[in-house]
């Protein structure tokens, strides 16, 4: 890659301004300065697929005004440039504002479970992962079928899950409408909100990144943020059934809304995902 097809020379491209510097980032990011003293950030995604799937979900997370969003400035096939977060770290208090605006990001709610944001692919990304945005009306039947059964298939035949072992996931599948709680209707999701993906401002206030956007069952969202832990993640849990009250039984439910982000990691880094895979299968029926 040389300069002239570039970060910098993306930045200065989408925004129409003069680039005054850059700097890499973490991530693979590429912090840019513009001659207006604005600094964005620059990425390169995977495909145009990916970059507009990311645009896409930004602008869609970022039309309610409930969570703060980096604003986008532009995209092509392999750039998208952002707004740069200044980052600080996350309080108590922050936390159970978060919680809060994320409640209200999901009741801004999406058409349909596994809508795309609006233009938006549907053959999207989560992460390095294909993710298909399929519409279905029915949450349990669209779970299995466009979330977890796809990725099983994929653990199956890459030789990462033994065929017993899948049937345990199975197994969640076919009593999903038992297991799933009450009916809820299709929520607004970042839809890869790790830990990774939620930055704390130089404020205090949660920014989210890197989205898979689409329309889902709220309590995912909640349960991917407590897989890999988050600060005060309590607070925001809290803060979140104060403004949206949860379903009774919300907490057994985590490991079955896991099974999804598990078995993406399970294909993505293998063996040891699929362990924890199992473990959350065995808990999903074990709770219903």
């Amino acid at each position: 890659m040389t300069a002239a097809d570039g970060p910098a020379a993306a930045a200065a491209r989408l925004t129409g301004r003069r680039v005054t510097g850059e700097r890499r980032a973490a991530g693979g990011l590429t912090e840019v300065e513009l001659d207006d003293g604005r600094r964005v950030m620059v990425k390169r995604g995977g495909d145009a697929r990916a970059v507009l799937a990311e645009a896409a979900g930004l602008r869609w997370l970022a039309e309610p005004g409930a969570v703060r969003v980096p604003v986008v400035h532009g995209w092509d096939d392999r750039w998208l440039v952002s707004d740069r977060v200044t980052e600080g770290g996350p309080g108590p208090a922050a936390a159970s504002r978060f919680g809060r605006a994320l409640a209200a990001l999901h009741a801004s709610g999406a058409p349909a479970f596994g809508a795309a944001p609006p233009d938006g692919p549907v053959e999207a990304y989560i992460g390095a992962a294909p993710m298909r945005n399929a519409r279905g009306g029915d949450w349990p039947a669209w779970y299995a079928e466009h979330r977890v059964l796809p990725y099983l298939r994929r653990a199956v035949d890459g030789g990462i899950l033994r065929a017993a072992e899948a049937a345990v996931v199975e197994r969640v599948c076919a009593r999903l409408p038992e297991l799933s709680g009450p009916p809820e209707p299709p929520a607004r999701l970042h839809g890869d909100l790790w830990n990774g993906n939620v930055l704390w401002g130089a404020d205090g206030e949660a920014w989210l990144i890197d989205p898979a956007a689409h329309g889902g069952h709220r309590e995912t969202d909640l349960a991917m943020l407590q897989l890999f832990g988050c600060p005060h993640l309590e607070r925001v849990l809290a803060g979140y059934d104060e403004a949206a009250p949860l379903a009774g039984g919300w907490r057994r439910r985590v490991p079955l809304h896991q099974l999804f982000p598990l078995l993406v990691h399970t294909v993505l880094f293998g063996r040891g995902y699929a362990e924890q895979t199992l473990t959350a299968a065995r808990a999903a029926l074990a709770a219903g």
